[in-house]
């Protein structure tokens, strides 16, 4: 008659086998994943970001005392806008006109007062405004 059995360390027998310990190098390739994936999250979120997704809006220059009654203002060359140029004059007598509709050398439906958020641009090309941070560069053709 055999009792019941006996725990393996009461015989004297060998300890059943232990899971093997985990190195250091498993460890390491998780970190390095573990970066990758934040690295990678991270320009992904900086691309997204850097996207022009900002509403276009025409601006034209305008002589600011042509102002008619039916609210439309003579448009002119833009260089008269540009605050680089020297003036002949009054500084203030030309502006920007945004969002209007031009017939022929007036303009109208628009506003003088600059809208933001929105990339701004003359016919001619020249940037205005780049999406809501302001700012004025040339291009174009």
């Amino acid at each position: 008659m055999s009792g019941p059995p006996k725990h393996p360390l009461a015989a004297g027998g060998n300890p059943p086998p232990r899971p093997p310990a985990k190195s250091s190098k498993g460890m390491a390739s998780k970190v390095i994943t573990l970066t990758g994936i934040g690295v990678v999250s991270l320009l992904l979120i900086g691309y997204c970001s850097a996207q022009d997704d900002y509403e276009e809006v025409g601006a034209e220059c305008v002589d600011m005392n042509s102002r008619l009654p039916d609210g439309t203002y003579a448009v002119v060359d833009e260089d008269y806008c540009d605050d680089n140029r020297t003036y002949y004059g009054s500084r203030g007598a030309y502006g920007w006109y945004y969002g209007g509709i031009r017939s022929g050398v007036r303009i109208r439906q628009g506003t003088t007062v600059r809208p933001s958020d929105v990339r701004i641009t003359s016919p001619k090309g020249t940037v205005i405004q780049r999406g809501g941070f302001g700012g004025r560069s040339s291009g174009g053709s």
